[in-house]
């Protein structure tokens, strides 16, 4: 018996130190290289080979990289920030951009406040010189902080920490942000001031908790500093290169600020000091009036396993499928959000991969309509329409409808650039939402509509009553699917009721219901060794279900000959109305039927179109 083959396990690279248990949960499922070290060139050479990469605060991921890393699905950074990746570069090459925001925060908050006492109490310098034999009591005499007033730019989970630790300290707290409420400032007992101008002149401790951006580069400068009260002092553990270095530096020598403390610079690790101008953040750095820690903000243990793990499980779940819960060019999606979302996103893509596969690909008798639409609606019924964060599942169709046809195979198709993609493909979804409940037994319902162009949207009521007699005419494509015990389900395809699990190879055959139908088929197939693992037959319900539409429907315009003899129309024994007298056969087969048995099939007659289907 041949040996089992597995496919290859996705690759992760790995060139900075993560914790051990973050490895532990990568290696799980992951083949992981730990290359620490590398130069740029270094890491463009060997990135095309990775399917994710993790980093922390020393890789610069650029666009060059990105570009270059043509399996990369994600690049993960454990911690906060993300300023060492080309973020704008990534979202436009589907790489989803993920990060731990709140793994850290508390060491953060903590750093903040140890540089700030240490600062006031000249701490590092009174250490030094009683390491050196020396006893300078009078030289280090300190402020205290109680009384004082700390600014803070930036309201987010550090900044608000900090605060209500500095109120335990018995200091005054005022702040600025423009996203925070008057709710969430006054429930940590901060002031919150309408602009900066306004804070810095009562300011005698600034602390700054904000991410760098454009608005953000260089937002405490010489101006900024000239209102700040002399005598005060400037703290920053969130990002360099929020402060100017050069403005500090000249009123730290000047004498109007009293001193600073800073955990980030605008370059890491920093120059050494030379004759040149760039020896200006060393100059800062060696100034007697700065207190400095080596980026160490994040730097504890819990932090360090925190984060390592938050990230690796993200990396994880996403090279698995999954959604990511910290994407930073992705929307937000809330943990209820995501426990709800997730079958749902299996399930969408499943029926966007069977709606191109079956309606798009399948091989016709005559006169069937297999043309590809780009016109679609997407009907959320039940419980799934209260979910507003409907991206991924947008995501999902878009990826289910372009990998069987793809050279890519959709890989790459995600939250981040499907709406990209969706406009350079012309591929136009109309996402409709009914709370009613479905009048069926499950909770919820999924449906897309294929229309031909041209065709205007249909209302989620086409899912429920079948088509009209002119949606019909235009030839609308449905397919419907729900969720039970976690695992999706077909309940529709077009006018066809059915029920099946959305997985492996499949063999549909669209045909008409007459004797005999199933074992021809069965036939052929054993002819040519393939097994059938299951067979399920659906009646045409929907079309059944308006009787409207079959007593006035000119079925000879709009349905093709069959190629054997005539099959007998069906009739209602109590209205008298002709039914369609087709079915749908889904058969789930161990391999791909040869182009030879479909058109075998075909050609026994009474068999509209075959389609292969691999979900």
């Amino acid at each position: 018996m041949p040996a089992a083959i597995y496919p290859p396990l996705p690759k992760v690279l790995v060139p900075e130190k993560l914790s051990p248990d973050g490895l532990t949960i990568l290696n799980s499922a992951l083949e992981v290289h730990e290359k620490k070290g590398l130069s740029s060139s270094e890491l463009l050479e060997v990135i095309p080979e990775y399917d994710a990469l993790v980093i922390r605060s020393e890789t610069k991921v650029t666009s060059a990289v990105l570009t270059a890393g043509k399996r990369l699905k994600v690049v993960a950074r454990a911690g906060v920030g993300v300023d060492n990746v080309d973020v704008e570069a990534a979202t436009k090459l589907g790489i989803v951009v993920v990060n731990s925001p709140s793994g850290n925060i508390g060491a953060a908050a903590e750093h903040t406040i140890a540089l700030m006492m240490s600062m006031a109490r000249n701490i590092p310098d009174a250490c030094a010189s009683l390491k050196a034999g020396k006893w300078e009591r009078s030289k280090f005499v300190g402020v205290e902080l109680k009384g004082k007033t700390l600014g803070i730019i930036g309201l987010g989970k550090v900044g608000l920490i900090v605060a209500r630790a500095a109120k335990g300290l018995g200091m005054t707290v005022a702040g600025v942000d423009p996203y925070a409420t008057q709710a969430v400032a006054s429930a940590a007992s901060v002031n919150l001031l309408p602009s900066l101008e306004a804070l810095l002149p009562i300011a005698d401790f600034l602390t700054i908790h904000t991410p760098l951006i454009a608005s953000t580069k260089g937002m405490v400068s010489t101006a900024e500093i000239a209102l700040m009260k002399p005598g005060s002092r400037i703290l920053n553990v969130a990002r360099g290169g929020t402060i100017d270095e050069a403005a500090l530096l000249q009123s730290l020598d000047s004498g109007h600020l009293a001193g600073a403390a800073l955990d980030v610079f605008t370059s890491e690790p920093p120059p050494s000091i030379t004759a040149d101008s760039e020896a200006t953040l060393a100059k800062l750095i060696a100034h007697p009036k700065i207190v400095a820690t080596p980026h160490l903000g994040a730097s504890t243990r819990e932090a360090q396993e925190s984060v390592s793990v938050d990230v690796c499980e993200q990396v994880l779940a996403i090279l698995s499928g999954a959604l990511p819960r910290s994407a930073v060019n992705a929307p937000l999606i809330l943990p209820e959000e995501y426990k709800t979302l997730q079958p749902f996103v299996q399930l969408v893509e499943k029926i966007g991969c069977l709606y191109t596969q079956h309606f798009s690909t399948a091989k016709p008798g005559a006169g069937v309509d297999v043309r590809n639409r780009s016109n679609f609606d997407l009907i959320y019924e039940g419980e799934v329409s209260a979910i507003h964060n409907t991206k991924p599942l947008f995501a999902a169709l878009i990826k289910g409808l372009l990998s069987p046809i793809s050279s890519e195979g959709g890989g790459n198709v995600n939250i981040v650039n499907a709406e990209l993609i969706a406009k350079e493909r012309g591929i136009v979804i109309n996402e409709q939402h009914s709370r009613d409940q479905t009048d069926r037994t499950y909770s919820s319902l999924v449906t897309l509509i294929a229309r031909s162009p041209g065709t205007s949207s249909r209302a989620s009521s086409v899912t429920r009553s079948g088509p009209t007699k002119q949606e019909v005419h235009e030839g609308l494509h449905i397919v419907s699917g729900y969720i039970s015990a976690g695992q999706p389900f077909i309940s529709r395809v077009s006018q066809f009721a059915t029920n099946f699990s959305p997985e492996g190879k499949l063999l549909i055959c669209h045909n008409y219901d007459a004797p005999g139908k199933i074992g021809v088929v069965g036939s052929v197939l054993g002819k040519e060794g393939v097994n059938i693992n299951f067979m399920s037959v659906a009646s045409a319900s929907f079309a059944n279900e308006n009787d409207a539409l079959e007593a006035t429907l000119d079925r000879e315009k709009l349905l093709p000959k069959p190629l054997g003899p005539t099959e007998p129309a069906a009739t209602n024994g109590s209205t008298g109305v002709k039914n369609t007298n087709e079915a749908l056969m889904i058969l789930g087969v161990d391999k791909e039927v040869s182009e030879g048995v479909v058109a075998e099939l075909i050609s026994c007659g009474g068999v509209l179109s075959v389609s292969n289907v691999t979900l």
